[in-house]
């Protein structure tokens, strides 16, 4: 339909070269929606505290983001990696700006109700980005050197979402620092306008984006045997999809509310330059812990890399809920103890459960095996940014409701580790490649015409089939 995408001689560079920029986008509008929450709570007080807008803003854009991944990761199957990309940053740049620009007739709570509206619609364009995205980036992966093929991919996704969080935290200090903790309206609507800025230049940069050389090879545009599919991923995939939405239901909560933390511990009297400040801070142990993590991918493998992260964050969980009560009154200890927990779920899951999720499928169905995952984990960020308060609360007491949820969250770090090792498959260095030919063999054995595999097959009729064994499947 669209012609984008035809200039590029190098399929695995334009994939590689916009992913980066993909994922900090999406990593920005995500996490300065936290920054956000808390300017409003500054500005209107109880007018915001006691909205409908004040519980869901932060994780409505997550309900969206389902939608999207479902529905453009079988966009990405069916009919193009690149266009779809382009669709979905069409939308993240429309309703970002909405979003910034959020009024109701000068009433408050229409305004906030406008701003949840459209968080919404950006949470579509996100995940649209992730299913296309993040499996073609796997796909052009495969052209770059073994032994290295796992930190690039995570170079490319994770990293540029920690990056893109980083930057979404320091962003609202800056613009606070230059308003002088005042004028709280230009402060939340500059740090959301200021996300339009990422989707609008990657959009010109994929202009000249060229499909992957795995999906015009392996695509199933022609025809999706989906029973013999469901049979061959069903336990793979929800597997996968649990302990994706096992890590999402922590590390988006305490993302989202990190900078709500730091204000609960110095209080509601403190500037948001304070609170927004120390956000950063937080928020930059993300980096070392992605980094890192990248080239353990490949020295350990995913499977490996990703348990042994979740361990040693329940580990240190386990520590900082046990002793929450000393570390509390010291800020530059709480930040830092913090962040290490912060960085030990990027360096396991953080890193590796994307990159799982577009490895251990078949190209033909990798959009929508990987959107089903991805989709999954979203709801465990929408239900864990929504029962957070819930589970602060049941705590009663100040101290005791800041260690419920490191209590949570290091007891499911634990079960994700023993999915990881028990269930999962191992994901090498030439697993793309491995696995199109073993459900390419399995196809045949049940009858399947493997000749519809592939972006065009001249001379075959769609939905044509071996023998009667396939109409039987």
């Amino acid at each position: 339909m669209f012609g984008f995408g035809k200039k590029s001689e190098n399929s695995a560079e334009p994939h590689s070269d916009n992913a980066d920029l993909v994922y900090f986008s999406d990593g920005y509008i995500n996490n300065v929606i936290g920054s956000v929450n808390t300017t409003l709570k500054f500005q209107y007080k109880d007018v915001y505290i006691n909205s409908n807008a004040f519980k869901y803003v932060a994780d409505i854009a997550f309900a969206g983001t389902v939608v999207g991944q479902l529905v453009f990761g079988f966009l990405a199957d069916h009919w193009s990696r690149t266009n779809t990309l382009m669709v979905s940053t069409v939308i993240l740049i429309i309703f970002t700006a909405l979003a910034a620009g959020s009024y109701w007739h000068g009433e408050p709570v229409g305004m906030f109700n406008m701003l949840t509206a459209w968080r919404f619609f950006v949470g579509i364009g996100i995940g649209g980005e992730y299913p296309a995205g993040s499996v073609g980036c796997a796909e052009s992966s495969s052209q770059m050197k073994k032994g290295t093929r796992n930190r690039w991919f995570i170079l490319f996704t994770n990293s540029m979402i920690d990056f893109g969080f980083v930057i979404g935290a320091f962003v609202p200090y800056v613009v606070a620092a230059a308003c002088h903790n005042g004028h709280l309206s230009t402060i939340w609507r500059t740090s959301l306008g200021i996300g339009v800025v990422f989707p609008l230049v990657l959009f010109i940069m994929r202009l000249g984006l060229k499909e992957p050389e795995e999906f015009t090879h392996n695509s199933m545009r022609h025809q999706t045997p989906y029973w013999l599919v469901l049979r061959y991923y069903w336990f793979r995939l929800l597997c996968v999809s649990l302990v994706w939405f096992l890590y999402n239901f922590s590390s988006y909560a305490f993302g989202i509310y990190s900078s709500s933390i730091l204000s609960g511990i110095y209080g509601e009297d403190a500037p948001l330059t304070t609170v927004f400040g120390w956000n950063t801070v937080v928020n930059m142990f993300y980096l070392p812990g992605t980094l890192i993590g990248a080239f353990v991918s490949d020295w350990l493998g995913p499977r490996y890399t990703l348990a042994l992260g979740v361990t040693l964050q329940a580990i240190v969980g386990f520590i900082m809920a046990g002793v929450y009560d000393k570390i509390s009154n010291h800020i530059a200890a709480f930040a830092v103890v913090f962040g290490i927990f912060q960085a030990l779920g990027e360096l396991g899951p953080g890193n590796n459960i994307g990159l799982l999720a577009a490895k251990t499928s078949a190209t033909g169905v990798r959009g929508r095996y990987y959107g089903i995952a991805a989709a999954t984990g979203k709801i465990g960020a929408f239900v864990g940014t929504w029962v957070f308060p819930y589970i602060q609360k049941a705590g009663g007491n100040d101290t005791e409701s800041a260690q419920y949820p490191f209590w949570v969250s290091s007891s499911l770090c634990i079960l994700s580790a023993a999915i990881v090792l028990i269930c999962i498959p191992h994901v090498g260095q030439d697993t793309i490649a491995i696995e199109d030919q073993k459900f390419r063999e399995y196809l045949q054995e049940h009858g399947w015409d493997t000749a519809q595999l592939g972006v065009k097959q001249p001379g075959v009729e769609e939905g044509a089939v071996v023998n009667d064994k396939a109409v039987e499947q």
